[in-house]
């Protein structure tokens, strides 16, 4: 049993005998004492702030290097720690339901494109940055809001759950999703969520397509950014009369819908950029893989393997695509996988995890494939790992800590890097983006912020 776990037994043992002392239930204690940390709790400010209404801070430190409690045995951590800057996303203005980041991210030229949402709903909004790593600033590309233009009392999305993706035509394309199970109804006039795009250069935004397929939310979707086809894998509105998730092919350069049918994949897929295929396992489970290929294929068709893909980089250069399995739920493990887009041979690599979180919501590379990049502990509690910032050599299948986020960030700015559903490496292999889900004394988190981390050369040799 790790210290932590020792720690965590002791302290609940002794609560329930401080409960029966006093002659309460030990639940009962539990709930009075939940209320009290509740009332006790800090109030947020809106917008989100560092300390002397800085901007952005840059920090190189050792305490980036000190391994949390929790690290399993084997596992190594960087001998020179990187340098990181931090800065809050601008735009989170009022309080979200919570402010959060969802969807994947991408990078290009020493820009970092990605997306944040309220989470409210019906009335929801969400956006997308543009993040200058040489400048340390913002520019918003997107205001879903300003979009769409909906009436009052229409369904608005309030988060952007697909993959953010740069077309070669210098657009970013994603999809929207809903911030509430109970919103995508017919009383707030449902029909269904969007593919939109804007433009990285202009600034200019607009609407795709509506309802690819009707009174469906789009999670789960990619660009292939050479044939402008988005894909993506769908979840049923409350009024979706008991349909399923949905996969679907829209062919964005002439707005046309080019396939639609039963069985889609949860939430993420493989794109092979190299032959236009886009490969996906129905739900959340590891089988039967399904290959599309928009070229020949009329409707999905299944080939052999077994593969789970919960996060994927994007194609390398040497034809590879990497995913990490769903690792949710008793007993699962993240598992990182190889796929080859030339051969549709699978390779299971090894785990993911590192210490005691698996769940891994984007993993991605350098444009080699030597190293995979990504942090366990997506959906919050990444802190109870000390945040910890995974490189992965796919050469010798052993996994560094580069750095740990956590304490450091809360002793020194007050905020905590909770976990993270967005992160991307500039193309150059130098600098990792990451958009955190942060909490600055919020039970969960309550706010979104990036991190640039340069990593030393020494800690990713040729």
């Amino acid at each position: 049993m790790s210290r932590i776990s020792r720690r965590r037994v002791l302290i609940g043992t002794a609560a329930m005998c401080l409960g029966s002392a006093i002659g309460l239930p030990a639940q009962e204690e539990g709930k009075a004492r939940a209320k009290k940390t509740k009332a006790a709790a800090p109030a947020i400010a809106y917008p989100p702030e560092l300390p002397g209404g800085k901007a952005f801070v840059t920090d190189t430190s050792d305490a980036f290097l000190k391994p949390a409690e929790t690290l399993h045995d084997g596992i190594a951590v960087a001998k020179t720690p990187p340098t990181i800057d931090f800065a809050y996303f601008p735009g989170q203005t009022y309080e979200g339901n919570p402010w959060s980041n969802w969807g994947d991210s991408t990078a290009a030229a020493g820009k970092y494109y990605t997306a944040i949402g309220d989470h409210r709903a019906p009335a929801g909004n969400a956006f997308i940055f543009e993040y200058d790593a040489a400048k340390r600033s913002f520019r918003k590309l997107l205001d879903l809001k300003d979009v769409l233009k909906l009436p009052e009392g229409h369904y608005a999305p309030g988060k952007i759950h697909s993959r953010v993706d740069l077309g070669s035509d210098g657009w970013l394309y994603c999809s929207t999703h809903r911030g509430s199970t109970r919103v995508t109804t017919d009383e707030y006039h449902y029909r269904g969520d969007w593919i939109v795009r804007c433009n990285a250069h202009s600034g200019a935004a607009e609407i795709v397509v509506q309802a690819p397929v009707a009174k469906h939310c789009i999670p789960n979707g990619t660009l292939d950014p050479d044939r402008l086809i988005f894909y993506g894998g769908t979840a049923p509105g409350n009024d979706a009369d008991g349909e399923g998730v949905q996969f679907f092919a829209y062919d964005c350069k002439n707005r046309k819908l080019l396939y639609a049918g039963p069985d889609g994949p949860a939430r993420y897929m493989i794109l092979a950029r190299s032959t236009g295929r886009v490969y996906f396992v129905p739900g959340k489970g590891d089988s039967p893989l399904m290959r599309f290929d928009p070229a020949t294929d009329k409707a999905p068709m299944k080939i052999d393997g077994e593969i789970g893909i919960r996060a994927a980089t994007r194609e390398t250069t040497r034809g590879i695509v990497y995913t990490v399995s769903q690792g949710q739920g008793e007993g699962a493990e993240s598992t990182i996988y190889a796929f080859n887009t030339r051969t549709e041979k699978i390779e299971k690599l090894g785990p993911a995890a590192v210490a005691t979180n698996q769940y891994v919501a984007a993993v991605t590379s350098d444009p080699a494939g030597r190293y995979l990049y990504y942090v366990p502990g997506a959906h919050g509690g990444s802190d109870s790992d000390g945040s910890a910032v995974v490189q992965y050599d796919t050469q010798s299948r052993r996994a560094k800590v580069i750095a740990f986020l956590h304490p450091f960030y809360q002793e020194k700015y007050g905020l905590i890097p909770k976990g993270t559903y967005g992160l991307a490496c500039d193309p150059n292999g130098e600098q990792l983006y990451i958009t955190w889900n942060v909490s600055r004394g919020s039970r969960a988190w309550d706010s979104c912020g990036v991190t640039a981390i340069t990593i030393p050369a020494s800690e990713r040799p040729t």
